[in-house]
């Protein structure tokens, strides 16, 4: 059969889209990537705030068509969209011939397929007062219900019966991004318990993969071209801690066994967490020449009640010294964040202490997003007391902060001599090729274009000095050293 997929949310997301599709070609099935020659078509969700929960809503009906008037015989949904709203999707969009949760990741040829799969993710842990998370050998009985869709409605009637899904590096994965970079899942779920968050009940506890099988699937990306490698989890930070609660070294000792890699050229960590950046990881990064000096570091806000509201850890004044501290022993280091306005209880005091924030410590990559409520989590029990018109206001004041400093740093750069990894062309114009910096991460980030060359002699995955010549809102223009010298 051929097999269509749509990917929505974050990179975490699009590894379990590229582990289905491994899945699915291994059973011997063809990928497609036009939905109307598809058989069976997949959408794996997002439902981390209400714009994502849309999108993904408006992509399953999108894909329903296709089965109610073209060629595609089952719709599959899949990701965290489904592990929340299980019983409703199907309630709602009859089309729907399977849902697959988080933890069901490895079960998607039989949904594909339309035969029998395993129970819901065998191993279960229930979270215990303390964070902590244990074991779960029996699941209460609902009176009626088989024993598969107990377990199912279990895990929704009980938020803290959670999935335990992990790949490996024996699984198959069919790689989306271009063939010269690549995620790398290094852990699943998260034991925090941020008010405004959903995820670690959508994802479960944490659980950190061995080293040895990030560091296998590290290899073999590597012998199939892929130069550089995007380390994500949900806290990337914490890897390894939850093997060991005293060992705080996994992630620089994993690091410096990536950076040993022939052919790696570049290793970059996204999602890391204020708590558990231990000097052995700020060791690792100065002295492993391969992994990019780029700290994306989702703070949230900046003010005290906010921090405290949101259960968020640290104050101003301890994010202000930790991240001197990384611009001290990482020179040049590339600093993002994102933070969230609007949250209930935000005053407009709160609101300037977060952009004299933004002002005092000029990130590099700031992200804004306006809260959204979400059930389940601890802050939908609080009022949303922020009018939306309100919350777009702060956002925009945020980020007109942002743009102002940017302006600045961008045209202080013109004229220097930069790294630059060319990604292609560029979405806007085929024959205006694209890239980035070792502080620019895919997707997220602000970008490169190239002048003054011919696009046919740097391919996708060259690497390349380039003059910085002039700056474009966030983006840069460079010429190739190259092409002054030729």
């Amino acid at each position: 059969m051929k097999i269509g997929l749509v990917s929505l949310g974050c990179p975490k997301n699009l590894v379990d889209s590229e582990v289905m599709l491994g899945l699915a070609e291994r059973a011997g099935h063809e990928i497609t990537g036009d939905a109307a020659e598809a058989d069976v078509l997949v959408v794996n969700t997002c439902a981390f705030i209400d714009s994502a929960k849309q999108e993904s809503i408006d992509t399953i009906l999108e894909m329903a068509q296709h089965k109610t008037g073209g060629r595609a015989r089952r719709l599959v949904v899949t990701g965290c969209l489904a592990e929340r709203y299980r019983e409703e999707l199907r309630e709602q969009i009859p089309e729907i011939d399977a849902v697959l949760g988080t933890g069901e990741v490895d079960h998607i040829v039989g949904a594909l397929e339309g035969s029998a799969t395993a129970p819901a993710t065998v191993g279960l842990f229930r979270r215990g007062t303390d964070g902590s998370a244990e074991p779960v050998t029996s699941v209460p009985k609902a009176e009626g219900r088989t024993p598969k869709a107990d377990r199912a409605s279990a895990r929704h009637r009980d938020a803290e019966v959670l999935p335990t899904y992990l790949y490996d590096a024996a699984t198959p994965r069919r790689l989306t991004t271009p063939g010269h970079y690549a995620y790398v899942k290094i852990a699943e779920g998260c034991d925090y318990n941020c008010a405004f968050c959903i995820i670690p009940k959508l994802r479960g506890a944490y659980r950190s993969r061995d080293e040895a099988s990030v560091v296998a699937e590290a290899r073999a990306l590597a012998a199939r071209g892929v130069k550089e490698l995007l380390l994500v989890s949900q806290d990337t930070t914490f890897y390894g801690i939850d093997r060991d609660r005293q060992d705080r070294g996994a992630l620089g000792r994993l690091l410096r066994a990536l950076n040993a890699i022939e052919g790696l050229e570049w290793i970059r960590l996204l999602y890391l967490y204020p708590t558990t950046i231990t000097a052995e990881t700020i060791e690792a990064m100065a002295a492993c020449e391969k992994v990019v000096r780029y700290i994306d570091l989702p703070l949230q806000h900046a003010s005290a009640a906010m921090l405290k509201r949101m259960r968020r850890p640290g104050t101003r004044k301890s994010y202000e010294t930790l991240l001197g501290n990384l611009r001290h022993a990482l020179p040049g280091v590339t600093l993002r964040t994102t933070f969230v306005v609007g949250f209930p209880g935000e005053t407009e005091a709160d609101v300037d202490e977060l952009v004299d924030f933004v002002k005092t410590i000029e990130f590099d990559h700031v992200g804004v997003f306006t809260y959204s409520h979400q059930e389940g989590t601890a802050a939908a029990s609080l009022e949303d007391d922020v009018p939306e018109a309100v919350k777009r206001k702060r956002q925009k004041r945020v980020m007109q902060v942002q743009q102002r400093i940017v302006a600045r740093r961008q045209k202080a750069r013109i004229g220097q001599t930069v790294r630059v990894v060319v990604d292609g062309p560029s979405k806007e114009h085929d024959l205006v090729l694209q890239g980035r910096l070792p502080g620019q991460a895919p997707e997220v980030d602000p970008v490169v274009f190239f002048t003054d060359c011919d696009p046919t002699d740097f391919p996708p995955g060259t690497y390349v000095d380039a003059e910085v010549v002039d700056a474009a809102g966030y983006d840069l223009i460079v010429r190739p050293v190259e092409a002054l010298t030729s």
